[in-house]
């Protein structure tokens, strides 16, 4: 059977139900709680990847003799490289597994680092920047379907929000760590430090990392039945479209869905992007390690608005769940999403964009980083929840449901974020961040 936004996870024959929980019982809740950690581990890398480069955007402009807006538009090219990245990962994570996926973009996330280390000109950047970009995509992605894998619907958005927040972390501490590595040393030692991450991660993944994927689903299981059956089987049966969890968005629900979490994030990046141009030069911050801190505040926010919306939307669901005496919507889990998708977002948003050009001094600091702060918490009060959603009505194609929601709003973030810093320079960030607001206020909508 297969599962859809129609259908119910739980099925109310007697035998499927038992079926339906010994599968969630295949590991024991100390290995769940160490398979989380380990993919949480992996889901850091890609923030890392691209957050540790924003404090280091006017080193590398001076290093590779470049601008703000092309620097920008390799930003934008890795944000797309990650999204494709993640849509064929997911692909062939739900034909092969989860594991071996994992073992095979590792090595390209540290050969793509080794590479950005040692680039002399803006074409080698971009270059290894693609590849390092589609080594790290497995991490959030193939993260969601393990979690999807081990942990049964009422469990699974506590346990995502964990997940969120773990990963989140990168958020505060990749900053730090680029503003750090640039001001101090070079912005090249932290893409060679993501490289030995990777390494370490593919080792962990080697030795530690057991297959997840719930038995019988994969497709290589199937052609071996067929082979073991006599049955011819091609080379190309071996094959996955990497495009094919973008089938997936014609549901209108997912598609919904994934464009709000677009209007979503595109906040984050208004306000990440641009601000070695926008704090830095407002307040004259010109140390590329405070440039990073000032990052912190949302990274913490997403730490805490994480476990907060996964256990808000669990609620939700066992409340609406208990009213209906036991009928279950998928739907009811995206109500904990309201709050922060009409208010917090946009809000920050816009005064983010005004205190950063009419406040000054400290108060105009402590203003952007409180706003910073809000955003986390809005943007996991979203996001978290809409995880959760498309891997509930599309469990059995978990990974590939959420590259899809991620890949799709990667792909017209990387266009939006190519146009921030252009925007910014011809209208200024008050005009920037209101468009932004009154789009996030449309994915509401």
């Amino acid at each position: 059977m297969t599962v859809s936004e129609e259908t119910s996870l739980l099925n109310d024959d007697e035998g499927d139900i038992m079926k339906h929980e010994l599968i969630y019982k295949r590991f024991s809740t100390r290995q769940k709680r160490f398979l989380v950690t380990i993919v949480s581990g992996c889901g850091l890398l890609p923030l890392f990847v691209s957050l540790t480069i924003y404090p280091a955007i006017p080193r590398m402009v001076k290093d590779l003799d470049s601008t703000p807006e092309v620097l920008g538009l390799a930003v934008s090219l890795s944000v797309l490289s990650m999204s494709i990245g993640a849509l064929t990962a997911a692909s062939y994570s739900t034909f092969y597994g989860r594991r071996p996926i994992y073992l095979l973009a590792y090595p390209f996330l540290v050969l793509g680092s080794i590479g950005v280390a040692q680039c002399r000109t803006i074409p080698e950047l971009l270059f290894f920047r693609i590849l390092q970009c589609g080594g790290a995509s497995p991490g959030f992605a193939i993260g969601a379907g393990v979690i999807g894998d081990i942990y049964k619907l009422e469990e699974r958005g506590t346990a995502m929000g964990i997940f969120l927040a773990a990963v989140l972390l990168g958020c505060s501490v990749a900053p730090v760590a680029g503003g750090l590595a640039a001001q101090y040393a070079s912005w090249r030692l932290m893409q060679l430090i993501i490289g030995v991450l990777g390494t370490f991660a593919f080792v962990v993944i080697w030795f530690c990392f057991p297959e997840t994927s719930h038995p019988g689903a994969r497709g290589i299981e199937n052609l071996r039945m067929q082979a073991d059956k006599g049955i011819k089987i091609r080379w190309t049966h071996y094959l996955v479209n990497p495009l094919s969890p973008l089938g997936l968005l014609r549901s209108p629900n997912i598609l919904a869905v994934t464009l709000a979490c677009f209007t979503a994030a595109l906040t984050f990046f208004v306000l990440m992007v641009p601000i070695a141009y926008t704090m830095g030069v407002r307040y004259n911050i010109n140390n590329n390690a405070l440039l990073g801190a000032c990052a912190i505040p949302g990274g913490i926010g997403e730490m805490v608005g994480a476990p907060l919306s996964g256990y808000i939307s669990d609620r939700t669901v066992i409340r609406y769940r208990k009213s209906r005496a036991g009928v279950w919507y998928p739907e009811d889990r995206l109500r904990a999403a309201l709050t922060g998708a009409l208010v917090l977002l946009p809000l920050s948003t816009m005064l983010y964009g005004f205190t950063t050009a009419y406040v000054e001094g400290p108060v105009g600091v402590a203003l952007d980083c409180i706003c910073l702060f809000v955003n986390g918490i809005g943007l996991e009060l979203v996001l978290s929840p809409a995880s959760s959603y498309v891997v509930d009505v599309l469990h059995s194609r978990s990974a590939e449901a959420v590259a899809a929601n991620n890949g799709f709003r990667s792909v017209i973030l990387s266009f939006a974020i190519a146009g921030i810093m252009p925007m910014i320079e011809a209208h200024g960030v008050v005009f920037t961040n209101f468009i932004a607001a009154v789009v996030a206020w449309l994915g509401f909508g």
